[in-house]
């Protein structure tokens, strides 16, 4: 399963600017367990992550169901590029 262009499709009709949203898998320590960053500007990660984390706790809970498909924890992160 592609996590990462599933979170890119969900986060992309969230933001602005388009063309800066990136989202990336990085390795992590345990082997259950995927962490995804995801990228992108100032005001746009404002909006994704929400008024006291509301929207960026909704898409963790949205993308953990696709972890519980093939039993692997999501680790969602976001970062800005300023």
């Amino acid at each position: 399963m592609d996590y990462v262009k599933i979170l890119k499709d969900i986060c992309i009709e969230l933001v602005e600017d388009k063309d800066h949203l990136e989202v990336r898998q990085m390795p992590s320590l345990d082997e259950n367990t995927i962490v995804l960053y995801v990228y992108s500007a100032k005001d746009d990660i404002a909006k994704l992550i929400g008024r006291k984390g509301i929207m960026a706790n909704s898409i963790r809970q949205l993308m953990s169901v696709a972890g519980r498909l093939s039993d692997k924890k999501l680790d969602i992160k976001f970062e800005s590029y300023e």
